[in-house]
């Protein structure tokens, strides 16, 4: 049976580091920093509205020139968000992610959020859930 993104949420846990719109660029990476992530959910309220990345960052503010300081996240968030429901395969996830170049999938559970993942965390579970398929194949010609 396919590993599926709420399997991966389960073993990780479903905590969401987010950020304000309005706050600072500088904010947000101090933020990344401090939980180790590499991207954060840009929330108004309980409504995601955008995500925040390194990327984000490297691309639209180092590179134009801007001040992390002055800018507000909301200047440089991606606004257009992917996301993948709990019950979709891991191996659905890295497509997805594949497919549109994106790092981090917020999961939503019909209108609620309920976690994301990032693609460290699909190809972790990938693997585990291969090398464990092989562990039982080869189980299994040994005991034939």
């Amino acid at each position: 049976m396919a590993k599926l993104i709420r399997d991966v949420l389960q073993k990780k846990g479903a905590s969401v580091v987010s950020i304000s719109a309005d706050e600072t660029v500088y904010k947000a990476l101090e933020l990344m920093a401090k939980e180790n992530v590499g991207a954060l959910l840009v929330m108004k309220g309980e409504k995601l509205t955008g995500i925040i990345s390194e990327r984000d960052y490297a691309r639209k503010v180092i590179l134009e020139g801007r001040s992390s300081l002055k800018t507000s996240v909301e200047k440089i968030m991606t606004n257009k968000i992917l996301y993948i429901n709990p019950d979709k395969s891991v191996e659905e996830g890295l497509a997805l992610m594949s497919e549109k170049r994106c790092r981090h999938l917020p999961v939503f559970e019909g209108d609620k959020l309920i976690g994301v993942v990032s693609i460290g965390d699909l190809v972790e579970a990938n693997v585990a859930e291969k090398e464990f398929m092989i562990s039982q194949l080869e189980n299994y010609i040994l005991s034939s």
